[in-house]
């Protein structure tokens, strides 16, 4: 009894996620939106109009008139208004399959303030499935740890989602410090992977990990995505990552080994913040030139609130979003 009551209070600190914190989260699954019809500035606007057909039209935004528009756009009451031609746009409102990529590797087993990655992680999948979902679409999954790939097709019913939150539950709670092995670094290219032979076309693909192991053939499979599908990139990181405290001696560990760190060595610190910088700079500026959004979760606040702030449907876009192009604060 008194095991199983130490297990809860981890769950409920942040070090592992339960399946009812999960279902609870469809409560908080509001406020944002993954359709392409964005406010013309937002994260999600994109760098090209869907080519998914669906269930009618949403109007997008009212704009100046161009050479070439169609007179039946004209919106007239705001061109009496204005004195200068206006037309109305609008974007088909779409059924699209969504496909979770959940990184639950060891890597991701750290967090310095309110909870791991992988908490952040699967919180946030949870979130995405149950937004899917109400929304009227159908939502699938690829759940990888070290060990293994788990493959959920695209279903639109909430059993789905329930199905992808045991497989994240699962894997979440087998995560252990003191466990045997590392994080293989080869797991994420090998998720990516699967993940292009499950997503024919029109897909929108939800990345959520800390990009451990990103190389080249990491950029090679986000490009094949993106190629036929919408990506969307979900980094997740640790404000320690940005700046170490003042704590003198450190010990950091992979899972297999232990190393201590002096965090006032002056070189050191300024070093440290750069290797997850340059993780994330080498991502953005890879795929800037294909459109790929990125939006960056970290663990010192709730996932429901930072996914609201930057994903909710209102004009501007949050600067925290670009947070990847400037190195973590």
């Amino acid at each position: 009894m008194a095991k199983a009551k130490s297990r809860a209070d981890k769950k409920d600190s942040g070090v592992y996620v339960s399946l009812a914190e999960l279902i609870k989260l469809q409560h908080q699954a509001a406020g944002f939106s993954f359709l392409p019809g964005q406010p013309i500035q937002s994260l999600l606007a994109g760098r090209h109009n869907s080519r998914l057909r669906g269930r009618g039209l949403d109007f997008a935004e009212l704009r100046r008139y161009r050479p070439g528009d169609d007179i039946r756009t004209m919106d007239w009451k705001a061109t009496r208004r204005t004195g200068k031609p206006h037309v109305r746009l609008y974007t088909e409102e779409k059924e699209r399959p969504v496909l979770l990529l959940v990184d639950q590797r060891l890597s991701m087993f750290f967090g310095s303030q309110l909870q791991m990655k992988s908490v952040t992680a699967a919180q946030a999948a949870a979130l995405a499935a149950w937004r899917v979902v109400a929304s009227g679409d159908r939502v699938g999954a690829i759940c990888f740890n070290d060990k293994e790939i788990r493959e959920i097709r695209p279903q639109r019913s909430a059993k789905s989602v329930l199905h992808i939150l045991r497989t994240l539950v699962a894997q979440n709670n087998e995560l252990r410090v003191d466990g045997a092995g590392s994080s293989r670094a080869e797991m994420l290219n090998r998720a990516m992977k699967r993940a292009n032979n499950l997503a024919g076309h029109d897909y929108l693909i939800c990345l959520i990990s800390d990009f451990f192991g990103l190389d080249h053939e990491t950029i090679h499979q986000a490009k094949l995505l993106s190629r036929h599908n919408d990506l969307l990139l979900l980094p997740v990181y640790d404000p320690l990552a940005g700046q170490l405290p003042e704590q003198g001696q450190l010990t950091v560990s992979d899972g297999s080994r232990q190393l201590r760190l002096d965090s006032r060595e002056p070189s050191f610190r300024r070093r440290f913040p750069e290797l997850l910088r340059g993780r994330l700079d080498r991502l953005t500026r890879e795929l800037a030139k294909f459109g790929v959004p990125i939006l960056p979760l970290h663990t010192a606040e709730p996932v429901a609130g930072q996914v609201r702030e930057i994903l909710g449907q209102r004009p501007g876009l949050d600067p925290r979003a670009m947070v990847v192009l400037q190195g973590v604060r």
